[in-house]
């Protein structure tokens, strides 16, 4: 700390100072600034924070102009007084935790913090798949973490690991995109787009393709060994994961990334926080009430009945809700256009999402969850500990009840967005989904789990409109992890045929 205080209190204001948020464009003194402002709202040592504002204020008194940060907390979609007063605040060792491994509390954790329990797992395994002794070297965790979260054009994720990677080591030059970047690296591309829109139609000749093309044309460390494949899989698999929560949750520029701040004053009329536009509360929450009560009802109805329906049925609804989520899409088809930072690391913009294959004969438990363990030693132990805990969570409350088992609402969710990417379980009766999801639902977990980028605040705020924003989250937990299991499999399942 005392040797940034020397540092910025030698800073003299330069003319023509930079106003953008821009933070690769602007001088090393304004950066040390950035970060200091940074540290000041986000660190979670006192006296670290408190330094740190102090170190601000002196400097704006010396005529050096300040950074402010943009927005009003973690979340474009959730109050920042919610988070306060719900998250992991009780728990702060956990955001030391994090501080202390990977240098910054950001946002996601912040969010995720309203659900504790799920953050500590989701802390170890993050910590594990990327600091952790492992098959691949730490630059390549970061740059693989870049290319997935550019699949789905999540500028948050690709800044974030952009300065991971280069603080690791990273070559910099490998940053200008992907032509920069080895070939072993790049010829992850096909592997990449496949995992992020139609994981279904990886097979077995992938990996051959992968472990040939590799071991083949070149030699010694350019060769892939299944371990480092592993590696690479769980990494694409989490970060197109994470892309799903980041946008599902309107997770905010961290303050020192790029729309994140500003070197420029206020304008007088604008507002950064989420307020009750594009559908909150209002006039229609007796309607919103209402939902609430006959959720309820329905739940109960459901816990009640003691006949069973016939596997044919079963197997019958299963199609039934398989061909209604190919009619659920986005309402917001409009291209969107890459950003620059985002664009370079993507190959094929337009290939998307496409619904094709389906998934019976293999599952985490049996399956995947000894592939894993086998190949990469305790990333499965790791993974279905989240799995679990995230399937498991509950408070046993919904909306203003409490006293609620929600097993059967968490079962649906996670459930329909296996049925969205193909998996059926054979003792699971669909016509539950369609009884407690409502559409608004089906729209933002189709929306969230396959078009990440194209998830709106007003979807956000249209389905469960008089539920808590930490239930919200939830669900957004249940789309990361359910999303990662489905992609996963497919490509264990490749693995395991290749192998055999």
């Amino acid at each position: 700390m005392d040797l940034l205080s020397q540092t910025v209190l030698s800073c003299q204001e330069e003319e023509g100072t930079v106003t953008l948020c821009d933070s690769e464009s602007i001088p090393d003194h304004q950066k040390m600034l950035v970060l200091l402002l940074r540290l000041s709202l986000s660190c979670p040592f006192r006296d670290i924070r408190e330094k740190t504002a102090l170190l601000l204020r002196i400097a704006q008194d010396r005529g050096i102009q300040v950074p402010r940060v943009l927005g009003k907390g973690p979340s474009f979609f959730i109050p920042l007084k919610q988070i306060m007063e719900e998250g992991v605040e009780s728990d702060h060792q956990l955001l030391i935790e994090a501080f202390v491994s990977m240098g910054r509390v950001d946002n996601i954790t912040s969010i995720m913090g309203l659900h504790p329990k799920y953050l500590a797992c989701f802390l170890r395994t993050r910590h594990y798949l990327l600091q952790m002794d492992g098959p691949l070297p730490y630059p390549c965790r970061h740059y693989i973490a870049i290319m997935a979260a550019a699949r789905h054009q999540c500028l948050y994720l690709v800044q974030l690991h952009a300065s991971e990677f280069l603080q690791v080591g990273g070559d910099p030059q490998w940053l200008n995109g992907l032509q920069y970047c080895p070939r072993k690296l790049k010829n992850l591309n096909e592997l990449n787009k496949l995992l992020a829109h139609r994981p279904w139609f990886i097979t077995k000749d992938h990996i051959e393709v992968k472990k040939a093309c590799f071991g083949f044309y070149f030699r010694g460390e350019s060769c892939w060994s299944l371990a480092e494949l592993i590696h690479a899989i769980v990494l694409l698999t989490h970060y197109h994961s994470m892309c799903s929560f980041v946008f599902g949750c309107g997770v905010n520029p961290e303050p020192d990334q790029e729309g994140g701040f500003a070197f420029r004053p206020p304008s007088p009329c604008q507002t950064d926080s989420p307020g009750a536009e594009e559908g909150g509360g209002g006039p229609r929450s007796g309607d919103a009430l209402q939902e609430v009560e006959a959720l309820m009802r329905k739940m109960r109805l459901l816990q009640q009945q003691e006949e069973e329906a016939s596997q044919e049925e079963m197997a019958t609804r299963f199609e039934k809700e398989k061909r209604e989520s190919l009619l659920v899409t986005p309402e917001d088809e409009d291209r969107h256009l890459l950003s620059a930072n985002v664009s370079c690391f993507v190959e094929d913009p337009d290939f998307g999402s496409l619904i094709g294959l389906f998934l019976q004969d293999y599952s985490w438990e049996d399956h995947g969850y000894s592939l894993i363990n086998r190949l990469y030693s305790d990333v499965g132990q790791l993974l279905d500990e989240k799995f679990q805990v995230v399937c498991n969570l509950t408070y046993n409350t919904m909306a203003m009840h409490s006293g609620v088992d929600t097993c059967m609402l968490r079962k649906a969710v996670w459930n329909y967005i296996h049925c969205v990417f193909g998996i059926r379980y054979d003792d699971y009766d669909y016509g539950d989904v369609n009884q407690l999801l409502e559409r608004s639902l089906k729209v933002y977990i189709k929306t969230v789990a396959c078009y990440p980028e194209k998830t709106t605040r007003r979807m956000y705020n249209s389905f469960w409109r008089h539920f808590r924003h930490s239930e919200k989250v939830h669900v957004n937990l249940l789309l990361l992890e359910a999303r990662m299991q489905a992609a996963l499999l497919y490509a264990l399942r490749a693995v395991t045929r290749y192998m055999t």
